[in-house]
C-alpha cells in the first residue's frame, strides 16, 4: 500500500555540519518499528537531474522508529545552488520500498570559515 510521504522544508547553512531527528509514526501516531528495515536519504538538485549528496543514516532507537540524518560541514559545502530537494525511502523487511519523508533544502551562505 503506497503512502503520502510526509513534508518537511528546511534551510541548512552550507559548510557547516547538519543532522536532524526523524520519528517515523503510523497514521494512528505509534511509532514504526524500524527493527529489519533499511533507510535511504539523498539530496538532488531541483530539476531531479544530478545527485548531490547522500545523508549518513544512524538508526538511534529502531523500536520507536527513530533516526539521525546528518552530512558533514565538508558535504554540505558542495551544495552550491541555492535550493535543493531530499527524500528519506524505508524498506522494510519483506523488500517493499516506500517513501516516507521529502522536501527542499533551502541554502543560505555561511560567512565565517
Amino acid at each position: 500500500m503506497a503512502i503520502a510521504p510526509g513534508l518537511y522544508d528546511f534551510t541548512l547553512q552550507r559548510a557547516s555540519d547538519h543532522k536532524f531527528n526523524v520519528v517515523f509514526k503510523d497514521s494512528a501516531g505509534s511509532a514504526i518499528n524500524l527493527t529489519g528495515w533499511t533507510v535511504e536519504a539523498q539530496i538532488w538538485d531541483i530539476d531531479r537531474t544530478t545527485k548531490a549528496a547522500d545523508w549518513s543514516v544512524a538508526y538511534t532507537n529502531r523500536s520507536l522508529g527513530s533516526i539521525d540524518l546528518s552530512i558533514t560541514d565538508t558535504v554540505s559545502a558542495t551544495l552550491t545552488a541555492d535550493e535543493y530537494q531530499y527524500d528519506v525511502l524505508l524498506t522494510d523487511g519483506a523488500g517493499l520500498k516506500e517513501f516516507y519523508l521529502e522536501g527542499t533544502i533551502f541554502i543560505s551562505e555561511g560567512y565565517t570559515r
